[in-house]
């Protein structure tokens, strides 16, 4: 193999998508994400205080080219916030523009560039750096045999977490059997919570999986980044997150996020139509709970 070629050449023709599902892990200003490449595709991963992990999986389905010649798993550092800027350059407003992506140029750039155009186009590169840490593995596990999982309509749970608003608080999550029902809970609201009852509320919580009751309490700048900056794609589609509390009351929040290119815009590139399963970005976070106080002051 030539020792020259470049461990990855992708193409993307919807970059919005990308910008989307990036964002959705973008909860503050400055933040350091590790990206790792593979023959499967592109994984950006994002902590917090050992205390919340994300990551973002971009399938190779996702990508119209995806030319993989590295040997093992590359893996580098960037800005998520400047990747982010970056990738929006070559996003238009209602037009589904296309991009490739190469890793890694002369200096170890991350190398973008438009491909519609024939006589124009946008080209940058990214300053990319070696990892100074190893990103956390999660290794997450059921607590029992039977997952505790619910799923509920994207818009309803990030509009119940917005309402639990209140610096430092904590919230309680519990999930129990019967009726079978899921409760959010904020202190420093006089005992402010919040219910989605799976008989009550089909629409809402669309899927619940409990054999028995367990509560676990989350920081709330923790759980709210959850949900912060869900894009608006999500809530058009009408689309549901999955919860699940595996061992130790770890909590795991799963979103979907649409990379397809509008059905409007060159409808003969998706001929096998406009909303395949494969045209989906996987986002996944990671929530450790809040340790007991078990001091009797």
């Amino acid at each position: 193999m030539d020792s020259d070629a470049p461990d990855l050449v992708c193409q993307l023709d919807n970059v919005q998508g990308m910008v989307d599902a990036l964002t959705a892990v973008r909860w503050k200003r400055h933040q350091d994400a590790v990206i790792e490449l593979s023959e499967h595709g592109i994984v950006l991963i994002v902590e917090d205080s050992n205390c919340l992990q994300a990551k973002v999986y971009l399938q190779r389905e996702l990508f119209v080219r995806y030319e993989y010649g590295a040997q093992g798993r590359p893996r580098f550092g960037l800005s998520l916030g400047l990747f982010v800027d970056c990738l929006n350059t070559f996003s238009v407003p209602g037009h589904s523009s296309a991009i490739e992506i190469r890793y890694p140029g002369p200096d170890m750039q991350l190398l973008l560039k438009s491909v519609e155009s024939l006589d124009s186009g946008i080209y940058a590169e990214m300053r990319t750096r070696i990892p100074e840490t190893i990103s956390w593995d999660y290794n997450f596990e059921p607590e029992w045999s039977t997952p505790l999982t619910f799923t509920v309509k994207t818009a309803a749970l990030k509009e119940a977490i917005d309402d639990l608003e209140w610096p430092g608080a904590s919230i309680q999550i519990t999930l129990q059997p019967a009726p079978p029902s899921v409760t959010f809970r904020g202190d420093g609201h006089g005992d402010l919570q919040i219910d989605f009852t799976y008989y009550a509320n089909p629409d809402l919580l669309i899927a619940f999986h409990c054999d028995r009751q367990v509560s676990h309490r989350y920081k709330y700048k923790f759980l709210r980044a959850t949900t912060s900056n869900i894009p608006g794609s999500v809530v058009r589609d009408n689309r549901g997150s999955k919860l699940t509390i595996g061992r130790g009351g770890l909590l795991k929040v799963q979103h979907l996020v649409s990379v397809a290119r509008t059905s409007t815009a060159h409808p003969h590139i998706d001929s096998a139509g406009y909303q395949q399963p494969s045209r989906i970005a996987y986002i996944e976070f990671f929530v450790k709970p809040e340790e007991e106080d078990t001091a009797d002051d």
